[in-house]
């Protein structure tokens, strides 16, 4: 089998382990009811598994799940979007995610244009923020419904 030279050997991404992810509905709304932290390109969500959920679960590592809604574009913007966050997720294997939580991340439609290296610098730091000790829980109750009009949906 052939070598490859140093230089191109250094061009190929290494592997690193899958980031586990979030896949029920009920997981996301659960997120959605926690902690927030909004930056330029997405909104964080968090939350603490309860000592309720499974005593597995709570040992668990953290969990990811992604969001884009269709006010962002069609399904082609919407894809892209997801699959550069997911990147940045899995070339950040240095995150700063407690294990035990689970994380939504909620994308704006800066997500598209913006600057690959500055995604993932702005993940690290939404992570490190929404965890940092002391910070204000969000209120638990339901958010507050906004008042449409015949015909707007």
């Amino acid at each position: 089998m052939r070598e490859l030279p140093e230089a191109i050997d250094r061009q190929i991404p290494q592997k690193s382990m899958p980031v586990a992810r979030l896949k029920r509905r009920a997981d996301f709304l659960r997120a959605a009811k926690g902690e927030r932290f909004h930056a330029r390109a997405f909104t964080l969500q968090a939350t603490v598994l309860t000592e309720a959920a499974e005593p597995a679960q709570t040992a668990a590592p953290a969990r990811f799940g992604i969001t884009v809604t269709k006010r962002i574009g069609g399904a082609v913007q919407r894809n892209r979007i997801k699959r550069r966050l997911r990147e940045a997720l899995r070339l950040s294997p240095d995150l700063s995610a407690c294990p035990g939580r689970d994380y939504v991340i909620v994308a704006k439609a800066e997500a598209l244009t913006a600057d690959f290296q500055a995604l993932r610098a702005d993940l690290a730091n939404a992570i490190r923020k929404i965890q940092r000790p002391g910070r204000q829980q969000v209120s638990v109750g339901k958010p507050a419904r906004r008042k449409t009009t015949p015909g707007c949906r």
